[in-house]
């Protein structure tokens, strides 16, 4: 074997290095992508859990989250309408992450889930002018590449990432160099203004991200609105709306793109 690599890699005689040259620049760049794709860009050096227990700060920041909408959704007018709250536990939120670049094929998509929020709905009697929503979750809780998840969402997504794989995805998405979840780690969602009628609704919500805000129109689907409430919908979001520099390596041959999709199946009682 190393015969034979001696024989691809020197030239012949009297040959130009030229030859040479193109392939160990060819070889760096293959040898970097694998690089990559060993550890889905990145490797955790600890071999920590792919979902390592959330400290208690952050534990503790979801309580005053929701303690927060409570205060405000207690001064709503009950008689005319009824407030909900939405249940993390038979809920979903789940974000869907996209591979890009030249080199695509050699990366992997990924799913993002929030298992825990604060949420909070008031469906009023008069109808959608005057109902409402609010929804916050925090990055630094994301669940990333849940092995049960993937399976179910076809061959996009097929790929079996190992636990370095996914902490490696983790730091670099959530790092310094992209969302920065540490200096902004809360995600809000409320809804600016609702219409429509039983089941089909229409919702423009303002988004708050990594310090900036944006609005746009989502499309809702409504069951319940008698002892429970279930809302679903997607909508896209480009990362560079809110000032983040979607991730890439090797000059951009694989990168993950602009727009990810939100997907959410909301549950309150």
């Amino acid at each position: 074997m190393a015969k034979i690599e001696r024989e691809l890699i020197q030239p012949a005689p009297g040959e130009p290095n030229t030859m040479h040259m193109k392939y160990w620049k060819k070889s760096i760049v293959i040898a970097a992508a694998f690089v990559v794709l060993s550890s889905c860009v990145a490797t955790n050096p600890a071999g920590t859990a792919s979902n390592p227990a959330q400290p208690v700060s952050a534990v503790a920041a979801s309580a005053i989250q929701h303690e927060e909408l409570s205060s405000v959704y207690a001064g709503l007018d009950r008689e005319n309408g009824r407030v909900f709250t939405l249940d993390p536990q038979t809920s979903t939120v789940r974000i869907y992450v996209f591979r890009g670049g030249t080199a695509a094929r050699l990366g992997h998509n990924h799913v993002l889930a929030a298992p825990q929020f604060a949420g909070m709905a008031y469906v009023a009697k008069s109808g959608a002018a005057n109902t409402r929503f609010d929804l916050e979750f925090r990055l630094d809780q994301l669940e990333i590449d849940n092995p049960a998840y993937r399976a179910t969402l076809g061959k996009a997504f097929a790929s079996v990432l190992s636990p370095e794989a996914i902490a490696g995805t983790r730091e670099h998405m959530l790092g310094d160099a992209n969302m920065q979840a540490d200096k902004y780690p809360t995600v809000a969602i409320h809804s600016r203004q609702i219409t429509g009628e039983f089941p089909r609704y229409a919702a423009r919500i303002g988004v708050d991200m990594h310090g900036q805000s944006h609005e746009m129109w989502v499309p809702l689907q409504v069951e319940g609105l008698s002892d429970s409430l279930t809302v679903s919908g997607s909508f896209i979001l480009r990362q560079t709306d809110f000032g983040i520099k979607p991730f890439s390596v090797m000059g951009g041959m694989m990168s993950v793109q602009d727009e990810v999709v939100v997907e959410f199946k909301l549950h309150g009682q």
